[in-house]
């Protein structure tokens, strides 16, 4: 099961390690698993939230996630994402801006760092409409009930999640993006324009893919539901033929929402990867090798049953993403190190995930004949 899941991901490793130390000599390939090891550390979190969606697909949309989807956060955030990003902030061509981090890899850089607040708005409020639609929802199982129950009343209210990011932005644009530090530490400049429409395209941009997958996997669950009933009633007419289609309408949206969370969670990778190098192949190669362990990685919590037997970890997952969309806000105006961000999520996961082992062991225990430990353990 192990080797099955990450064969590919060692395989590739072997390889881009072996391409890193041809090319680059030892220096490169040691860069080249630095990164590797920043981009797994700052995106475990991702891979689990990855996870609860995924499980939602078949096996087909699995392999999609795991061989279109590779290629895009490789070869698309890792790769041209960036040129992409120069070439609107400098208003240059794309063959220019290509030219320029191949070959004036200082100046590439630097603005690749002048574009990060608008880079860190769009993500950081993505990724705060994910922890905010979690927070605010009422769930049967709760980790931090104390804060849960409170915020799972207030979600009643419709829109709350919206209007919170929206504040959330407004405060962030009027106060950290008004004095950005200039990359030559000469002075400052304001973002507050750039940082709004920024922040704003990362709410339409969730609330149009997650509105439309939500929506596709509303009906599914709805023609599955009339499928049994109608199997039950007369089992010799099936009727699966409209949940077969409309199974992958929902499955390529969810793909689609995968891909932008992807993208989100890339953002502190692609720029914390400047602190070591700039060469953008060696970025793109480090990095993907690290995406490549995610994907494997998302793709076994899947299989192996993981997220229904720790059913705590989603909460520990979206309280590390509520953290990294902060922490990106943040970061408009003060610099965070990435070990910082990296570590802040693997803690928030690793207590969730023990917590769901204490609960387990709880609900194992001699005497256990209903569900009532289930309801104490979870806070509920």
């Amino acid at each position: 099961m192990l080797l099955k899941t990450f064969g590919w991901s060692f395989a590739i490793t072997a390889a881009g390690l072996a391409l890193a130390g041809v090319l680059w000599g030892w220096q490169g390939l040691a860069i080249v698993a630095i990164l590797s090891v920043l981009e797994i550390s700052l995106s475990f979190d991702n891979a689990v939230i990855n996870a609860g969606i995924l499980r939602k697909m078949n096996a087909f949309w699995q392999k999609i996630f795991l061989t279109v989807g590779i290629l895009i956060a490789v070869f698309g955030m890792r790769l041209v994402f960036p040129i992409v990003i120069v070439a609107i902030t400098a208003k240059l061509g794309p063959i220019e801006a290509v030219d320029l981090a191949i070959n004036n890899k200082d100046r590439y850089e630097e603005l690749v760092t002048a574009a990060h607040p608008a880079i860190a708005a769009f993500g950081g409020v993505f990724l705060l409409m994910i922890f905010l639609d979690f927070i605010f929802e009422d769930r049967d199982i709760k980790w931090l009930a104390w804060l849960e129950k409170p915020l799972a009343r207030l979600g009643k209210l419709e829109t709350l999640s919206t209007v919170v990011a929206l504040v959330v932005l407004l405060v962030t644009a009027t106060t950290l993006a008004t004095a950005v530090p200039l990359h030559d530490g000469g002075g400052t400049v304001d973002k507050a324009t750039t940082v709004l429409l920024a922040g704003i395209g990362g709410l339409v941009t969730y609330l149009i893919v997650g509105g439309i997958s939500g929506y596709f996997e509303d009906r599914l669950e709805q023609e599955e539901e009339e499928a049994e009933e109608e199997a039950e009633k007369a089992p010799a007419k099936g009727g699966t033929g409209t949940v077969v289609g409309l199974a992958g309408k929902a499955a390529f949206f969810l793909f689609l929402y995968l891909e932008v969370i992807d993208a989100s969670f890339s953002f502190d990778g692609v720029i914390g990867a400047f602190a070591i190098t700039n060469d953008i192949f060696i970025m793109a190669l480090g990095l993907g090798i690290g995406a490549m362990y995610i994907r494997s990685l998302t793709v076994f919590l899947v299989r192996k049953g993981t997220l229904d037997d720790y059913v705590y970890l989603e909460h520990g997952a979206h309280y590390a993403i509520g953290a990294l969309a902060v922490i990106l806000l943040i970061s408009i105006k003060h610099e965070i190190n990435e070990v910082i961000t990296g570590t802040i999520g693997v803690v928030l996961i690793g207590l969730s995930f023990w917590s769901s082992v204490v609960r387990n062991r709880k609900e194992a225990g001699p005497g256990d004949g209903s569900g009532a430990k289930a309801e104490v353990s979870s806070g509920v």
